[in-house]
Formats: C-alpha cells, structure tokens, sequence
C-alpha cells in the first residue's frame, strides 16, 4: 500500500467494517450454538415429557398385572372411617340388627324337644325320681341349612264323558312357561336367578342339579332361559321406558365377549337406572347409538363419566350432564406413584363425600337443608379445589399421570360442579358402576356369551333381577309368578307385574 494511502479516509472505513464484520461474526456463532442449545432443551424436555407419560402408565401397568385384584383405591367409606370426626351411625347399625333380627323370626320353625335322659332323672341328695318341671326349661335357638330339594309334581286331569257317547271333558292342566314343557315356572325362576344374581355357569348349575336329583342338560338350560327372556320381554321394554323419562338417569358401561363363528369379539352391556329402578342394554359397539335409542330426546340430567358416546343425550335442551368426583379421585390415586402431591386433592375430594354422608346420616338428603350445606361447604371446598389446581398445572408435564388428572379434571370442571346448583344430583355415579358388577363378576365365570340375541336376552333378565334385589323383592318367586301370569295379563295393566308393584300370590301348600 502507498504511504499516502494509509491515512486515508476510505481505508479507516474499511478496518472499521472489517472489524464488525469479525464481531457481527462472533455474535452469529455464538447465536448458532445457543439455537443449538435451545433444539436440544426443546429435545430433552420432549423425551422428559415422554418418559413421565411412559413411568406412568409402566406403573399403571405393574398395578394391573401384580396388584390386589379387588379395588386397589381405598373406598370413601374406608377413608372416612379413619377420620375422628366421623364414626358409625348407632341408629344405622341399630336399624340393621333388627332388619336382620325380623328376617331370621320369618324363618319356618321347627320345635325340637330334649328330654332329660331316665339315668339323670334321679336328685343324687335324696334319691328322689319325683322331679317337677321347672318353667318352660331352657330354650336356645340354632339357625340349620335344610338342603334344597326338587319336586317331581304329577298333575291328573280328571276327564268324563257323557253316557250319550256325545260329549267328553278334561280339566285344565298346570300352565306351563314353554307349551309341552317338562320344567315348571319355579325352577325357570331358580335357573334364571342362579345364572343372573349369582352369576353361575350352566355347567355349574348342571352339577348342582345332578347332585339333587335333576340331571338336565346345558341345552336344554339355554333354552330355558332363552324362552325366559322372551316371556318377560314387554316387562323389560317397559321398565326401560319408565327410567328413560326419569328426571335423573344414571348410566355406564362394560365390555360383554360375545362368541361367533368359533371367534370371541367385545360387545358392551350399558346400564341405565334411576333411584332403584335398573335396566340393562346390549350392544354390539360403544357408539353413542345407544344412549340415544335408550334416552333419545328425553329431558333431565344424565350423571356419568367424561366418555363422549353420552353427547349426542346431553344437549342443553335435553340431558344436562353431570359429571363423577369417583373417576376424579381415581385419577389423582393413579398419578400418587410419581407424584405425592395429588394426596392433597383426594382430601380436598374426601370433603365433599364427608357433606354427602352428613345429610344421609342426618337424614336430609335431597331436601333445602342438604343443598344449603353443598353451597356453603362444598361450595369452599370446590373453590379450593380450583386454586389448587390453578397453583400445581404449571408444576406438571401434561402427558404425566398428574398432568393428565388435572387436565381430565379442569375438561369437565361444569359438569362436575353441577351438584351444587340441585340437591337431588349424586356428586358420583357409583350406582351405575355398582349395577355393573354383576355382569363383570359374570364375565369372569361364564367368559361369553353365545350370539348377540343371547347378549340381549341376558340384559332383559339381568334388568328384572337386579331391580327385583333393589327393591327388595326375591326375584325367584318373582319370576316363578312373572312367568304363568305375563301369559294372559292385560297389556294395559302391565305396570302390575313390573318388581317395584309387584305383590305376591298368598302361599298354598303344595298338594300332597
């Protein structure tokens, strides 16, 4: 370069550019590597979240195959108990004993007495054998199991004729539930009530039959209990249609397998009751077709769970959905493994059950008084729920077993606040889960059922049996009356024969 140029004024420019170039330089790489850095937080926080969801639902996993097979989750009741402030009810527990007590004095009684043998009868102090009674003697009470038994009832039909040779009669014969039939109403009623109250497989009932006597073949059990189901068919449309137009209506579901063509597919069983009415629903699928044939357009509320085939029923000028405090808690007992914290919102849960057993052992459930106390208390404790989860959201991953109970909790925050607006919604929809159990318990011993008309002949029959239980009627001689009368009763006075109106025929002796 000329020494005149290097005080140029152009080459000042151009070190200066060249010097900001070097620094803009620096900057853009050490803007790179940050960039690379924040790529790989954004990684890392993704794999982090993904390792959250997958601990969970591991631990999920690990509770279902080594766990209790019965609830895993303490139940509210056993929660309660542990609370000083809460004990049993006396007046409860003293109602019971003398349910109980009025069952057992029903009983048949059999008097049996014992006679002091003739080697005693004789004072050892003076050897007198003139010994008087002393009062009624000493009376105790042993409560004995008197084996079943099966009749084999022969029925003669008296028949005369006239001496002209014109004229012939014969008296009615027994009616039958299937015509030509060899099996009586009482023991459809018996199979029908082992197989749906108690939840018995044929082939278990076909040895209990063979060990009394009765050897009966399973097919010929089915059929049975087939034409049982078809009898009491309008019984079963009808309590369907009475709890459908039910300003409350509980409802949930269950898977059922169903057998076809040597292959086993899931189909469901719904439940749909109110107060102590309950009807069952086969379905082959889990769509909300069901619901919808069932409530279709009907007004009131529908408490169940968060499970979006109950939508196309809850409309604002239809259902009103109310939602379930059991399935919340059982979500924050789920995510307790990873996340201890969320022992805090089942205590908070634990409080609203606490007002619930209040106005039940107070006896004031449903009533102004109840839902004054759901305002007042329950109000506080849901307005503390919702700060709770306010403060504890941002500390969760959302696709952790917390983040995902709070997420579940805050998608259904009106439906599950709906209590306190009516005293008459449960704040959970145990019932229905609890109606459930019987085809749960079920499913386990009989596995399947045949054919999809066997799935819903099972739900006409569960329907009848487990109202029949609700309402404190034994679905036995239920059914055993159910059967002869529905044959010929009037279809306008159906409502006669459904289990809630019911009344039982006056007992004869069978004749001898």
């Amino acid at each position: 370069m000329h020494p005149e140029c290097e005080h140029c004024e152009w080459v000042e420019k151009a070190r200066k550019l060249e010097e900001e170039v070097v620094a803009l330089r620096g900057v853009a790489e050490e803007v790179i590597a940050l960039r690379g850095v924040a790529e790989e937080v954004v990684a890392l926080r993704g794999v982090s979240e993904e390792v959250v969801a997958l601990r969970g639902e591991i631990d999920e996993l690990k509770r279902m195959l080594f766990g209790r097979r019965s609830e895993k989750m303490p139940t509210v009741s056993e929660e309660l108990r542990h609370r000083k402030d809460v004990g049993r009810d006396p007046k409860e527990a003293q109602r019971r004993r003398q349910e109980h007590l009025a069952a057992k004095r029903n009983l048949p009684e059999r008097v049996i007495s014992h006679e002091v043998p003739a080697e005693q009868r004789r004072c050892p102090k003076c050897g007198s054998t003139d010994l008087i009674p002393l009062g009624e003697g000493k009376v105790s009470t042993v409560y004995e199991y008197v084996p079943a038994r099966f009749e084999r009832h022969v029925h003669k039909r008296e028949t005369l004729a006239c001496r002209c040779g014109e004229y012939v009669v014969t008296a009615d014969g027994p009616t039958k539930v299937i015509d030509k039939g060899q099996y009586g109403p009482g023991f459809v009623g018996h199979l029908v009530t082992s197989k749906c109250a108690d939840s018995l497989p044929f082939y278990r009932m076909e040895k209990q039959y063979k060990r009394v006597g009765v050897p009966i073949a399973r097919s010929t059990m089915v059929d049975l209990f087939h034409v049982a189901a078809e009898s009491v068919r309008p019984l079963y449309d009808r309590l369907l249609d009475i709890i459908a137009h039910e300003l409350l209506v509980q409802a949930d579901e269950t898977t059922m397998r169903v057998q076809a063509k040597g292959k086993t597919h899931k189909s469901y069983l719904w439940a749909f009751l109110s107060g102590d009415l309950i009807a069952y629903k086969y379905s082959p699928t889990r769509s909300g077709e069901t619901p919808s044939q069932v409530l279709g357009s009907t007004v009131g509320t529908l408490v169940v769970d968060a499970y979006t085939g109950y939508n196309p029923v809850c409309d604002p000028e239809a259902r009103i959905r109310a939602g379930c405090w059991s399935h919340v808690r059982r979500k924050y007992f789920d995510a307790l493994p990873t996340a201890p914290e969320a022992r805090a919102m089942m205590d908070l849960i634990l409080e609203l059950f606490l007002v619930e057993r209040e106005a039940i052992a107070g006896g004031f459930a449903g009533s102004e008084r109840h839902l004054a106390l759901r305002k007042t208390r329950s109000g506080d404790t849901v307005e503390a729920i919702k700060k709770w989860l306010e403060d504890e959201e941002p500390k969760h991953l959302p696709k952790g077993p917390m983040g995902k109970a709070i997420s579940y909790t805050k998608s259904n925050w009106t439906a599950l606040t709906r209590f306190l607006d009516d005293a008459g919604i449960p704040i959970h929809n145990n019932a229905s889960e609890s109606a459930l159990r019987v085809a749960a318990l079920g499913r386990k011993n009989y596995l399947f059922v045949g054919h999809d008309e066997a799935g819903q002949n099972t739900a006409v029959l569960y329907s009848l049996v487990s109202t029949c239980e609700a309402v404190g009627v034994n679905p036995q001689e239920y059914l055993a009356d159910v059967l002869i009368r529905i044959q010929d009763h009037p279809q306008s006075r159906i409502d006669e024969l459904l289990p809630q109106n019911w009344k039982a025929p006056p007992k004869v002796d069978a004749v001898a």
